[in-house]
């Protein structure tokens, strides 16, 4: 984009506020913000539209959904990536940490294989290409209850823009699924196993958490910081994993199962992140708290997609009608999602801020999306 261009007559999503006014936006910036409804001539008119930054999305596995559709299916991995950025841009995240598990399972029936390298790879270069509409980053789940975290985050470096690694503990009967009954059926629908290729994924689950556990898990802090990333827990459950965390200079909790474990958090001085998918359908697919009664107590901060993209912007709208502060509800989408993970160039509508925005408006209660700018952009 050369030529500046005026977005007016817009309800301004600003820090801590809406209001009625334009921006200006030049060569991907946005270089002024003017008061009132009237439309310049040559501005676009948004009739009173939300004008709102760009969605800030840190924990999504769409990605992996895009080159796995099926089991053992592979998608064509380029036009998978292509469509999966399409697909963001079509429901409003203008930024997206891409994640990627890192951590090899070659022992047990499940049989986790790597993939994390060559797909970031293939992501990088159809950047470079300015291929894709929105803006990519990598999210490295390391999964510490496997054989080969170490080396697969050995195959990463400065250039690849990690900018999130998360410490994942998927043993079975703690954290995510302290329900048994609902990992069960959540593997069982997932790979097929019957009840004896069940008992030996659990078994197999565990021996790793017993040899490599301890260790991955420091090798993952010592591979963020190498990475200059920030460092997110997941699936924290009590005041003790809290501290843990903590102590690992974590300042970001990915989806933490209790109100005591999000209350620590707080305590600690960490980020609440909580699932869209959780918000709108009222609870957790796995039983664990429901992101509405933390946000009533005050212990949300940030909300992911998780595994609905389109999930982001109608969680954010609910939680400003819950909070009767829709400003304050797509913060947790987009200011407090950038702040997180130290992203100072986007999340705002300030001067001087990249002009990654939506516009959207209220439709019997539900945000229909009515452009994306990326970069000043048009991208959906």
């Amino acid at each position: 984009m050369t030529e500046p261009l005026i977005l007016a007559n817009a309800t301004l999503v600003l820090p801590g506020e809406t209001r009625v006014g334009s921006i200006t936006l030049t060569e991907g910036v946005i270089t002024d913000i003017a008061d009132g409804a009237s439309v310049p001539k040559g501005a676009v008119d948004l009739d009173g539209d939300y004008l709102c930054p760009g969605l800030v999305e840190l924990h999504t596995d769409n990605l992996e959904r895009h080159i796995q559709p099926r089991p053992k299916v592979d998608w064509p991995h380029a036009a998978a990536i292509i469509a999966h950025d399409a697909e963001l841009a079509g429901t409003g995240i203008t930024t997206v940490f891409d994640a990627m598990r890192v951590g090899s399972i070659n022992a047990t029936e499940s049989r986790y294989g790597a993939y994390a390298r060559s797909l970031a790879s293939e992501l990088l270069e159809l950047r470079e290409q300015d291929a894709l509409k929105i803006s990519h980053f990598l999210h490295l789940r390391a999964e510490v209850c496997s054989e080969t975290l170490v080396d697969e985050l050995n195959e990463f470096g400065d250039a690849d823009r990690v900018g999130l690694v998360s410490l994942m503990d998927h043993t079975p009967g703690q954290r995510q699924f302290r329900d048994m009954s609902k990992l069960e059926a959540y593997v069982k629908g997932k790979h097929g196993f019957d009840d004896d290729g069940f008992k030996a994924h659990v078994a197999g689950l565990k021996r790793m958490r017993d040899i490599y556990g301890d260790l991955h898990e420091v090798e993952a802090v010592k591979a963020a910081r190498r990475f200059g990333a920030v460092l997110a827990s997941h699936d924290d459950t009590t005041a003790e994993q809290v501290a843990v965390s903590a102590g690992h200079g974590i300042h970001l909790a990915e989806f933490p199962t209790t109100v005591e474990a999000a209350r620590a958090c707080h305590d600690h001085g960490i980020k609440v992140m909580m699932g869209a998918p959780n918000l709108i359908r009222g609870g957790s697919h796995s039983g664990n708290v429901a992101a509405k009664d933390l946000a009533q107590l005050e212990l949300l901060d940030v909300l992911s997609s998780d595994y609905v993209p389109a999930a982001l912007l109608l969680a954010a709208a609910q939680l400003g009608e819950l909070w009767g502060d829709i400003a304050r509800g797509l913060a947790t989408v987009t200011s407090a999602p950038a702040d997180a993970v130290n992203l100072t160039d986007r999340g705002c509508i300030e001067i001087g801020k990249r002009a990654d925005l939506i516009r959207f408006r209220m439709r019997a209660g539900v945000p229909a999306l009515g452009a994306v700018w990326s970069r000043g952009n048009r991208v959906a």
